[in-house]
């Protein structure tokens, strides 16, 4: 029986900005402007090359990922996916963010690279219920075909717990 390689995956409570990793996962807004929460720290923390950057990307469509450098950040690269905004779950948001994970995952092994971090994608200020998204990231994540090490980024007590469940119930 062959077996198929598949991403490798880590949960932590941090600060995505100090991950050394290859890549980082931004959780963008669909014009790559740099907003609040993680995009906003993520923009301050690269400088201002970021954002010149991402001009140049002309955007990003929900569910689809741009990659930049990462200018100062300890992280090589900075994958920019724009999740969705959650409406009640009737416009396709669970396929929409399982592919922000997914098109994030390719861009990472299209760029050579072995570790990823994410941060909770949607679960913000685009209100996506945290049990749910933890739910569908992780599965985004195992069940990709790349040998990557990923790491799952909470910046808070309560995203930690979310995904930690979100572990047991798939354990």
């Amino acid at each position: 029986m062959e077996e198929k390689p598949m991403a490798n995956f880590k949960l932590i409570k941090g600060d995505i900005t100090k991950m050394k990793v290859d890549a980082i996962v931004n959780a963008a807004n669909t014009a790559l402007s740099g907003g609040g929460g993680v995009d906003g720290a993520i923009h301050r923390a690269a400088g201002p090359q970021l954002d010149e950057a991402c001009r140049k990307l002309n955007g990003c469509p929900t569910g689809e990922a741009k990659m930049t450098p990462g200018f100062d950040l300890p992280a090589k690269y900075v994958i920019h996916t724009p999740g969705p905004i959650w409406h009640g779950g009737s416009r396709n948001e669970a396929q929409l963010l399982r592919n922000s994970y997914v098109n994030s995952l390719k861009r990472a092994v299209e760029n050579n690279c072995r570790t990823v971090a994410f941060p909770s994608i949607s679960t913000g200020v685009y209100d996506y219920p945290l049990d749910q998204a933890a739910k569908i990231a992780i599965g985004a994540i195992k069940e990709f075909d790349a040998p990557l090490e990923v790491t799952m980024v909470c910046f808070d007590e309560g995203t930690f717990m979310a995904y930690e469940r979100a572990l047991d119930k798939l354990a």
